[in-house]
């Protein structure tokens, strides 16, 4: 009697055991595809031409694409603080885009999305640009993930003319710079001395990712693949070189695409890609003053570091096997910050009690059109500069400056000019019929203006508003330290 009960035991053990893992198992895998300064215009169903992006193409057919989807801040480091916190990046005091010489990154106590990963018992890995501090305190294994391998902060931030590769003359300031550490974990492990070394990047990181997928898809993993291409200077291996119609640009879109590819056969090969969230979008709109080595906005009114449609209006595509209604188009607003509570309900993780800014958009990924969770977007960019709020179909922008692409631009590596240009009074922009915002239509809906103005106001009381004078808000907290 005593066997047949220890047996038994052991089955229900077991049985209990093997649902355990189960459940674990069933949690889904996430992939975030993160890339550089892309442009709305550079993707192929968003209307690229010059080069193709089959890969990235048929994440939208087997998925959903975003017609209304922003980044956090038009900037590099701002905009990964915000998809990584989900907090709007001024909520965290980390504004712009962070140099070598800062002694500053990501506060310790923010808690990101790969914390929130982790702490379900995810593997998690970061592969590519970080940028939110160089320092070892402010480096992802500090953040949440497991492993690491690439650039602490831009490619261009190094001690060399990015068009040429040459040493750049003792009296610039940018030959102060050190030589571009490449990171392993917390260790520096070489360093990108040329543009032939910038070549490598995507096929590094690539690899890194599917190394990663191949040893870790036994139980759940979140890969974070920030690329650092399209940013200048420009590189690309040698089975792209050459590649595209549209020149260096286009051949760098294209490896892009061939690392999507290359993700998505090994979520494939490995059994997990139907139980995988597979995201791909960009941290801001594109360079546009590098003309043929910049993208496109695809129509939009200027690019990256304005508050302009193109500036931050980016490409969003998801793909979750069944989860996702097919080939479908979401017209809806959303934003960066939306990524962690989002992922956070779909895999039953917990948030902090930090107070963030994201919302749950899982209804629109599931086809409920009627639901809008998002209700505006913030367009801050500076310091702590409050330039525009959308609220539905309208868009008001308020006084600011900003440095215009609106001349000629640069070619092959070399920046042209950029000019200042001034908003002076309050302008209104139906988003619905002149998403090219040309058409300040203010004097016929000061209703709206009215019902945008409520939402101004609140925000300015919990971040500041520098435009108006006020330089923090009740919900502000302080960007990280050395101590």
């Amino acid at each position: 009697m005593k066997k047949y009960t220890v047996l038994i035991l052991l089955t229900l053990i077991s049985v209990s055991f093997s649902r355990g893992q189960n459940n674990n198992k069933s949690k889904p895998n996430v992939v975030l595809i993160f890339i550089d300064d892309e442009g709305y215009g550079d993707v192929g169903v968003y209307g690229a031409t010059g080069f193709d992006t089959p890969n990235i193409n048929n994440m939208a057919s087997e998925g959903m694409r975003f017609t209304n989807f922003y980044s956090a801040q038009p900037v590099c480091s701002a905009s990964r603080a915000g998809i990584l916190t989900g907090c709007y990046p001024n909520r965290i005091g980390l504004t712009g885009a962070l140099f070598p010489h800062h002694k500053v990154g990501l506060n310790k106590d923010e808690y990101t999305m790969a914390e929130m990963f982790k702490d379900q018992g995810y593997a998690t890995a970061c592969f590519g640009k970080w940028h939110l501090g160089w320092q070892k305190e402010f480096l992802p294994l500090q953040h949440g993930f497991d492993e690491y391998v690439g650039l602490p902060y831009s490619n261009d931030m190094w001690p060399h003319n990015s068009a040429t590769g040459h040493k750049l003359p003792k009296e610039s300031k940018r030959s102060k710079m050190p030589e571009l550490p490449l990171i392993e974990g917390n260790t520096k492990i070489g360093e990108i001395k040329s543009l032939k070394d910038q070549d490598i990047l995507t096929t590094l990181y690539t690899e890194k990712a599917v190394d990663f997928i191949n040893r870790k898809s036994d139980k759940p993993f979140f890969l974070y693949v920030p690329h650092t291409m399209g940013h200048i200077p420009l590189g690309v291996s040698d089975k792209f070189r050459g590649k595209s119609e549209q020149g260096l640009y286009g051949d760098v879109m294209m490896e892009i695409d061939w690392s999507v590819g290359e993700i998505w056969k090994a979520l494939e090969k490995n059994g997990v890609a139907e139980n995988t969230i597979f995201v791909f979008t960009t941290d801001n709109g594109p360079w546009l003053n590098f003309g043929n080595h910049a993208g496109s906005s695809g129509g939009l009114r200027e690019g990256k570091t304005t508050s302009w449609e193109g500036g931050q209006r980016v490409p969003f595509i998801i793909r979750w096997g069944d989860n996702i209604p097919k080939g479908t188009v979401c017209n809806k607003l959303a934003c960066a910050i939306d990524l962690l509570p989002s992922f956070a309900a779909s895999s039953e993780g917990k948030l902090s009690k930090n107070e963030i800014d994201g919302v749950d958009i899982t209804s629109l990924w599931k086809g409920d059109f009627k639901s809008e969770p998002r209700e505006s977007i913030l367009y801050y960019y500076g310091k702590n500069n409050l330039n525009a709020v959308r609220k539905g179909n309208w868009k008001l922008v308020f006084p600011h400056t900003w440095s215009s692409y609106n001349t000629k631009p640069g070619k092959d590596g070399v920046g042209g000019k950029r000019i200042k240009m001034s908003v002076k009074e309050l302008e209104l922009y139906n988003m619905m019929r002149d998403p090219g915002e040309q058409y300040n239509v203010i004097d016929y809906h000061p209703k709206k203006v009215k019902e945008i103005m409520v939402i101004v106001e609140e925000a300015r009381k919990e971040y500041g508003d520098l435009n108006v004078g006020i330089e923090k808000g009740t919900g502000t907290r302080e960007i990280g330290k050395l101590e």
